[in-house]
């Protein structure tokens, strides 16, 4: 009997989960029917998403939960167009930009009340209508007094109709087992007074996407995914605040480390930012260096994902690094880049950048960027570019945004690749051929940001977390602290040499005009000829005074 009754509460909530579909499909053809007839300026598409976001977050720290919580919320984004595919309320205006990238995000019921959804459906519908018609006359009155832009591809792109009704999953995981083994990990850090913070976070999270839009497009899909970060941080003497963080991502629960791996990778973390607090400075650097892997996928998103974004290379206000580059060799020859959202896995692990339909109702495509060295894509969204008048299903967004082109999987390949201990004794020679006493190995980076834009320097910086000095005399390596990776992304890009063969995932979160996304990147270590770093700015407070309980009571 019981496993009759669990299946026919699987039933009706799937039919629950159906009738979010039916209630947004029915007040989008009445409201289309009704605003693509007002003139002058008719609608002639209208899109309806919801996010339904369920996350449950336990995060302990020295031996203490500090956080158990559980949230529930649904999302609505309303996307209206009025005028034509050609023109229409979302083309960029030139003078004083009114288009707001993020608003206040419409929170829905969740319950699956029609009547309270159809009310809020309607009320957003009107209001973003008003709006788009006052924005469409903005953009008309400006085409009298702007010069003709340099690209003008149609504002819009149609794509095929798409109905997809996928299943939806529950989180499922022992939430008491997993707060005692929390628990007992992080009590580790009370044994080094000198980590000022600490924390070790479990996040389970499932995201439920609705989608009905006027080509016919009717899409729910799911995704189910646990994470766990391990994060510690302290001051080194001069007042430099250092951390370190160890992230581990899976679609299933049973599928998360067990403890004593977890405790592992707790121990691994202290011992590197002990390394870290007491390493030497390094002054500003221009020579030789390797990034492993996981630091490779996230310095090729930055210095290059982000630029080959499709609606980067239409705006008049961007740097369109390379835009006119098409076809034209940017990198060795020896590496290509793809961007698969299609990807679940690469070899055993999972992919957070992993998606079946982007945010437009466009199912998600494997694009080659680069091949061979030479560009042949970009990244699109719905808005054409020269050259690409179709969308790759890369039009992503959190809720609240506008969707834009984004990057999903980043698969960096090459062709020329070597065992690591080979690349090093290649880092070591090319010091040696530079008259260089020493190389740099970056392990660990957390992230960083770059500037596109034409009104400021179009350059990046990468923040590295864990570096290392490789001595060219044999001395042993050195861990070293205080450097960000700066520099233009051409150059940067033309200074790759060699890689290694040992693939490594990094798998986060990445935020722009549209909001923060799942990202992933697959690299392998890379050695560059050259690479130039920055000192990091620091903090002027010293470490704490008052020695920790710990220590006092010793």
């Amino acid at each position: 009997m019981k496993k009759i009754l669990v299946l026919l509460i699987f039933v009706f909530g799937n039919f629950l989960h159906s009738d979010v579909l039916q209630t947004m499909s029915q007040e989008l053809n009445r409201s289309y029917k009704i605003l693509s007839k007002i003139q002058p300026y008719p609608l002639y598409f209208l899109q309806y998403e919801i996010m339904d976001e369920h996350q449950v977050i336990i995060s302990a720290n020295l031996g203490a939960i500090t956080d158990c919580n559980e949230i529930k919320k649904r999302y609505l984004d309303v996307d209206v167009r009025v005028g034509s595919y050609r023109l229409d309320n979302t083309h960029e205006l030139r003078g004083a930009e009114s288009y707001d990238w993020w608003s206040s995000p419409r929170e829905v019921p969740i319950d699956n009340n029609p009547e309270a959804l159809r009310l809020i459906l309607w009320s957003e519908t009107d209001k973003n209508f008003k709006s788009a018609q006052e924005r469409y006359i903005k953009i008309l009155n400006e085409r009298q007094v702007k010069v003709l832009e340099s690209d003008t591809s149609p504002d819009f792109s149609t794509a095929p109709k798409i109905v997809y009704k996928g299943s939806i999953d529950t989180i499922r995981f022992d939430r008491e087992q997993w707060k005692e083994r929390l628990r007992r990990l992080s009590n580790v850090f009370k044994d080094y007074p000198w980590i000022y913070n600490s924390r070790i976070m479990l996040r389970a999270n499932s995201l439920t996407k609705y989608l009905v839009n006027t080509d016919g497009t009717k899409i729910r899909q799911n995704k189910i995914s646990y994470s766990i970060n391990i994060y510690a941080e302290t001051m080194a003497d001069d007042g430099m605040e250092l951390y370190l963080s160890y992230p581990v991502f899976v679609k299933d629960a049973k599928n998360l480390p067990d403890e004593e791996i977890l405790k592992s990778y707790t121990d691994s973390l202290i011992q590197n930012l002990y390394a870290l607090r007491n390493a030497p400075m390094v002054e500003p650097y221009s020579g030789p260096a390797i990034l492993v892997n996981r630091a490779c996928g996230v310095f090729f998103h930055e210095i290059f994902g982000h630029r080959i974004e499709g609606h980067r290379q239409k705006s008049e206000f961007e740097g369109q690094t390379f835009t006119k580059k098409l076809n034209e060799r940017i990198m060795p020859d020896f590496i290509s880049v793809y961007d698969d959202p299609t990807m679940e896995r690469f070899g055993n692990r999972d992919l957070n950048g992993h998606y079946l339909f982007d945010d437009e109702g466009v199912r998600a495509q494997k694009t080659t960027i680069v091949e061979n060295g030479i560009l042949k894509g970009f990244l699109m969204s719905r808005s054409p570019i020269a050259s690409f008048p179709f969308s790759n299903g890369h039009g992503r967004r959190q809720y609240g945004r506008k969707v834009v082109a984004r990057q999903g999987i980043l698969y960096i390949k090459s062709y020329n690749e070597v065992s690591y201990d080979e690349l090093r004794n290649a880092l070591i020679e090319e010091c040696k051929r530079q008259n260089k006493p020493y190389g740099l190995v970056f392990y660990d980076i957390s992230g960083g940001f770059t500037t596109t834009g034409r009104e400021g320097p179009q350059t990046f910086k990468v923040i590295p977390l864990l570096v290392k000095r490789v001595y060219v005399d044999g001395r042993s390596d050195e861990v070293v602290r205080g450097v960000d990776i700066v520099g233009t992304p051409l150059l940067s890009l033309s200074k790759i040499i060699l890689t290694g063969n040992d693939y490594d995932i990094f798998n986060g979160t990445c935020g722009a005009e549209s909001g923060w996304v799942p990202v992933s990147a697959i690299a392998p270590s890379i050695l560059v000829s050259e690479i130039e770093v920055e000192k990091k700015a620091k903090g002027q407070d010293r470490p704490p005074i008052l020695p920790a309980p710990a220590e006092s009571s010793r």
